[in-house]
C-alpha cells in the first residue's frame, strides 16, 4: 500500500488507510469477464479501474473468411440476448452496399421480430439487476415473460437464441400462420408481467434508495462519451434512431420515446420499462398494418410432390411430369417455397437463392443457387464501403461495412452499444459507495459478446 495514503492521527487512534479490491472476473454480478480495481477509502469508491477483453471473439476478423451471408450466425453472437436486431443491423448494412430494398412485408417483419427481441433484452436487464439487489421475484416474473417471447422467436426462426433469421436481401422464412394470435396473447402476457413489476419495483422502498442518486451522469458527460440508448436518454437527450435517423418502417409507426432527468439507476430503470409498453405498441401496430401474406393473396396452386421426386424427374428430364406441382420441402426450408417467396426476398437474383421450386425444377434456378452458393461466387456487392445504424437494445448498433468488389468483405466493423457506456463506468462509479457498484453495473446492461467482440 502506497504510504502516501496512510493517515495516521494522535497516539490511540485507529490508522485507515485506502484499499484495493479487486471485483471480478469469477464475480457473479461481473459475468465472468470484467476486472474491476476499485480503490476504496472505507466503503467509498475513490478511484476504479475497468478491465475488459477477457472474451475477444474476433468477429471482425472472422467476418472476413467467410461470404456475406456467413456473417450472419456471427452477428447472432453479438448482443445474444437480441440476435434479431443484429440480423437486420448488419443485413440493411450490405442491402445498403448493393442499392436494394426488401419488399414490404419483409420490413414489417424484421421490425415485429426486432421489437421482441428488445423486449426480451429489457426483461433480461431489469430482471437481473432487481435479483441482484434481492428482487428475486421480479426476476421469476420477467423470466417467465421472455420465455413467452422466445417461444414465438422459435415458432418463427425454429430457435431462441442462434436465430441467424435475417439473409441479404430478405429473411429466411415468413411468418406461421397462426403467428398473430399468439404475438398477441404474448404481448398480452407480457403486459400483465410489467405491470406486476412496476407494483413490486417502482415505488418499492428499498428498491429506490438503492437505486435513485446512484450511478449519475449528466448529458454532457453521456454525450462525449458516445453513450446512446437508456443510457443516454436517461439522462434527458431524446435521441433515438429509431426516429432521428428512420430505417425500416418506423416513419410510419407511432411510439414515444421515453427519457429521464436525472441520469441516474433509477432513472435507467424507468426508461427500460417504458421503452417495453412502447414496444409492444410498435408490434400491435405492425401486426394491423402489415401486407397480406401469401396465405391471403397467393394461395398454393399445384399438385403437391416431394422435393426428392422433384429433383429424380427433373435430373431426368422429365419436365411435364413436373409442371403443374409444387415441393413440399423439408421443415428447414419452409419459407423457401414460391408462394412465399416474393413476399420475404428482394427480386434480386445476385443476393437471394431462388424458391426450392424453381432450384429443383428448371436451369435457371438451378444456376442461380449455384451461383451464390459456389466458393469464389456469391454475393458480390460493388466497390466501396458504408455505414448502417439501428437502434438496438442497448443504444446506436453500427456496421460499417467494406467491399472490394469479391464474395467476402474487405471489412466489418461494429459499433457496440455497451462498449461507449463501459469507457464511462469508472466515473459513474468513483464517489458511490461500494454497495452501488453492483446496480450501476447491472443498469449498464454489458453483453460480452458486442463488447469484446
Amino acid at each position: 500500500m502506497d504510504p502516501s495514503h496512510t493517515r495516521q492521527g494522535t497516539p490511540g487512534e485507529l490508522e485507515t488507510r485506502e484499499m484495493l479490491l479487486n471485483i471480478g472476473p469469477a464475480h457473479p454480478a461481473m459475468h465472468g469477464i470484467i476486472r474491476i480495481i476499485a480503490k476504496l477509502d472505507g466503503e467509498q469508491i475513490v478511484d476504479a479501474d475497468v478491465e475488459i477483453g477477457y472474451l475477444h471473439r474476433g468477429f471482425e476478423k472472422m467476418s472476413e473468411t467467410v461470404d456475406y451471408n456467413g456473417v450472419i450466425p456471427y452477428t447472432d453472437r453479438l448482443n445474444y440476448v437480441s440476435p434479431l436486431i443484429n440480423n437486420m443491423g448488419y443485413c440493411m448494412a450490405v442491402e445498403k452496399l448493393l442499392g436494394i430494398s426488401v419488399p414490404e412485408r419483409c420490413h414489417y417483419i424484421r421490425v415485429i421480430m426486432s421489437e421482441i427481441s428488445r423486449i426480451t433484452d429489457h426483461l433480461t436487464c431489469v430482471g437481473a439487476s432487481a435479483m441482484e439487489l434481492g428482487a428475486f421475484t421480479v426476476f421469476l416474473y420477467m423470466i417467465k415473460a421472455r420465455e413467452y417471447l422466445w417461444e414465438l422467436v422459435e415458432m418463427v426462426t425454429g430457435a431462441r437464441l442462434t436465430v441467424s433469421y435475417c439473409r441479404v436481401g430478405g429473411v429466411k422464412g415468413d411468418l406461421p400462420e397462426g403467428f398473430d394470435e399468439s404475438c398477441r396473447k404474448a404481448l398480452q402476457e407480457t403486459r400483465q408481467v410489467l405491470a406486476e413489476s412496476d407494483g413490486l419495483l417502482t415505488r418499492n422502498r428499498i428498491f429506490v434508495d438503492r437505486m435513485s442518486g446512484t450511478g449519475k451522469i449528466t448529458a454532457e458527460d453521456a454525450v462525449s462519451y458516445g453513450i446512446t440508448g437508456p443510457f443516454l436518454r436517461a439522462t434527458g437527450v431524446d435521441y433515438d434512431v429509431r426516429k432521428d435517423c428512420p430505417y425500416s418502417v418506423y416513419d410510419r409507426l407511432e411510439f414515444d420515446v421515453p427519457v429521464g432527468t436525472r441520469g441516474d439507476n433509477l432513472d435507467r430503470y424507468l426508461v427500460r420499462m417504458e421503452e417495453m409498453a412502447q414496444s409492444i405498441r410498435i408490434i400491435e401496430q405492425a401486426l394491423r398494418d402489415i401486407p397480406p401474406g401469401p396465405f391471403q393473396v397467393h394461395p398454393e396452386t399445384g399438385r403437391p410432390i416431394a422435393a426428392s421426386e422433384m429433383v429424380d424427374q427433373a435430373k431426368m428430364g422429365n419436365i411435364p411430369a413436373i409442371a403443374d406441382t409444387r415441393a413440399v420441402t423439408d421443415p428447414t426450408l419452409e419459407g423457401s417455397a414460391k408462394p412465399l417467396h416474393v413476399n420475404i426476398a428482394a427480386d434480386e437474383k445476385r443476393v437471394f437463392l431462388p424458391p426450392k421450386e424453381d432450384t429443383y425444377g428448371n436451369i435457371e434456378g438451378l444456376m442461380q443457387h449455384f451461383k451464390l452458393v459456389m466458393y469464389g461466387h456469391g454475393v458480390r456487392p460493388p466497390k466501396g464501403e458504408v455505414y448502417f445504424p439501428v437502434e438496438g437494445a442497448n443504444g446506436e448498433l453500427g456496421f460499417y461495412v467494406v467491399s472490394d468488389g469479391t464474395n467476402s468483405p474487405y471489412r466489418v466493423r461494429v459499433r457496440p452499444p455497451c462498449f461507449a457506456i463501459m469507457s464511462a463506468l469508472p466515473k459513474l462509479l468513483i464517489g458511490d459507495m461500494m454497495a452501488d457498484l453492483t446496480p450501476t453495473f447491472g443498469s449498464v446492461n454489458m453483453i460480452g459478446g458486442e463488447l469484446d467482440r
